[in-house]
């Protein structure tokens, strides 16, 4: 069966004089880091996502780029097929996305063709029967090898399900402080990057308790930090799942992009395709994770098992700005608990009898 979704055209773009000479100025930017990319053989690469979805339709992510690939039988190559890659941070946004270029999908029989869009990425939702568990998407752009997305098919019988954040949550990033975000980001290591202790095992116990449990990371981070954030998570032993994450620069009708926005735009999706489950909320307090979480469970106390939250140390929360300032949740009628490590997190879901 084939389902030929209609090519999304390029959203006109709102705004006054100086909002459309931005996206002027952004658009012919890129336009020169294309030919560019290809005058020094950067080549098409469709990358793509794990994502999720139910027994009547799948999430499926991916990004199409341009990006340089190492000399066949050279080191880089050797090193990136056994997956020891450490690449510093800027590395990863040396790659220039390709605009509204059509993209193939074929999950369970159905093929769909989409568009991607201004930032190269595709998100879409393809109507398809599939079975609970684990199934397998092909993604391919004109130009480019096909690639595998693992699609986490959730079942109706499910009834937890586990959101993270990242930053100052499963890794120690103190992200909201500008000069430490932007070394944390372009600069360091990617195996330098710290597991926030006992979050792995947690997270681990969790699945162990909750086999079907889906997890999803929602962050605030880039789309160029995705195969980054995915090789830390398997490196750190975190159990897989679909990454959330957005794109820094001018919308189609805002010069920004909200972050906070994005985290609740998800959540509330997440609320609406599964009716039938709870989730548990991980985040930290050094950020806006308590008020977003908070803000959620008031409009759907129904559809919150409990919420964890990070709290920073001293100097991370001086890294990060200080704390948030939502710490009483003595109205609220879902559960928080509050704790430096994942074994605090771990001995309250214990008394909550969700671990």
């Amino acid at each position: 069966m084939e389902l030929a979704s209609k090519p999304a055209q390029q959203r006109p773009v709102s705004g006054n004089r100086a909002f459309r000479l931005a996206h002027w100025v952004s658009d012919t930017v890129n336009g020169i880091r294309l030919k560019t990319a290809r005058r020094w053989k950067f080549a098409p690469q469709t990358v793509a996502y794990q994502g999720y979805g139910s027994t009547e339709w799948a999430r499926v992510l991916g990004r199409v780029v341009l990006t340089s690939k190492p000399v066949p039988g050279s080191k880089a190559e050797r090193v990136a097929k056994n997956g020891n890659q450490n690449f510093r941070g800027w590395r990863a946004f040396t790659s220039v996305p390709v605009q509204y270029t059509e993209v193939e999908i074929q999950l369970g029989g159905v093929t769909t063709r989409v568009q991607a869009d201004r930032g190269g990425l595709v998100d879409t939702v393809v109507p398809v029967a599939l079975t609970p568990g684990w199934h397998t998407a092909v993604l391919r752009a004109d130009g480019t090898d096909p690639v595998e997305a693992r699609i986490f098919v959730i079942s109706p019988e499910t009834r937890l399900g586990i959101v993270s954040d990242i930053d100052d949550t499963i890794m120690v990033t103190a992200l909201p402080r500008p000069f430490l975000a932007l070394w944390n980001t372009f600069v360091l290591n990617e195996r330098a990057r710290m597991a926030t202790p006992g979050m792995a095992v947690l997270m681990d116990r969790l699945k162990v308790e909750h086999p079907d449990a889906p997890v999803i990371y929602l962050s605030t981070g880039p789309w160029n930090a995705a195969p980054t954030l995915g090789r830390f998570i398997a490196r750190n032993l975190y159990p897989p799942g679909a990454l959330l994450l957005t794109d820094w620069g001018l919308t189609h009708d805002r010069w920004f992009r909200s972050g906070q926005d994005h985290k609740r735009r998800n959540l509330e999706l997440l609320a609406q395709e599964f009716p039938h489950m709870r989730w548990l909320l991980f985040g930290d307090n050094g950020q806006h994770d308590e008020e977003i979480y908070s803000g959620f469970a008031r409009e759907h106390p129904d559809r919150v098992a409990a919420i964890g939250i990070r709290q920073l140390s001293a100097s991370e929360a001086v890294l990060a700005g200080g704390h948030s300032n939502t710490g009483d949740h003595s109205e609220s009628s879902v559960p928080w608990i509050y704790s430096p490590d994942g074994a605090g997190l771990a001995r309250g879901l214990q008394d909550l009898d969700l671990l």
